[in-house]
């Protein structure tokens, strides 16, 4: 249980207490106390709510929750550096807790909310029925997630200096010369890293 929501908690029964010793209840802490209890309480502990389970979607473990997203997350353990999110994932290129997160959120000052909103549209196709036979991209996949990790680092840096102003403008993509993606299509019968994403998720061997 978050911070938050412990705090909601302690707010309600010190409320409570406080408007039973209060009497009578017309007097100005009495309406202070009711004022608390029926507009900021329920104020904070949408924010509280809003929050926790924000912060619970973007863990791979919720990502993963949706079984028609099981075959993406297999595909994390192939056992070949060609597939670019598995060798992100497998050598902690990324926090493997948040990976979905971290590459499938578009980092602009608005990212998270369009993340979440498209989000809500995930989990009502999905709770609907209407889960389309191949997933695809809202749009193709775009430089920017690449580089918010990676611009800045001294060896990127060096070795794409040539085409950096291309890759930032988005006229090359990283995903020419960088390998597969997931490639679920390939997953029957392919090497993997560890039987089960739980296992890398609890801090499995790294190769």
């Amino acid at each position: 249980m978050s911070v938050d929501i412990i705090a909601v908690f302690l707010l309600g029964a010190l409320l409570m207490a406080g408007l039973a010793q209060v009497r009578p209840a017309t007097t100005a802490g009495a309406k202070l106390l009711l004022f608390a209890a029926l507009f900021v309480l329920p104020v904070v502990g949408i924010r509280a709510g809003l929050q926790t389970h924000l912060e619970a979607s973007k863990t791979t473990e919720f990502c993963m929750s949706c079984h028609v997203m099981e075959p993406y997350g297999q595909s994390l353990l192939f056992e070949d550096d060609s597939y670019l999110p598995a060798a992100h994932f497998q050598n902690r290129r990324i926090d493997r807790d948040t990976a979905c997160f971290t590459c499938h959120t578009q980092y602009t000052i608005f990212g998270d909310l369009t993340a979440k909103m498209n989000g809500l549209e995930h989990l009502w196709v999905y709770y609907t029925g209407q889960t389309p036979e191949k997933i695809e991209l809202y749009e193709p996949y775009q430089n920017r997630e690449c580089l918010h990790c990676h611009i800045g680092a001294r060896r990127f840096d060096e070795i794409h200096a040539p085409e950096m102003d291309a890759l930032v403008a988005n006229n090359v993509s990283c995903m020419n010369c960088h390998g597969s993606a997931h490639a679920v299509h390939e997953l029957d019968g392919a090497a993997m890293w560890l039987e089960t994403l739980d296992k890398a998720l609890e801090g499995g061997p790294i190769e």
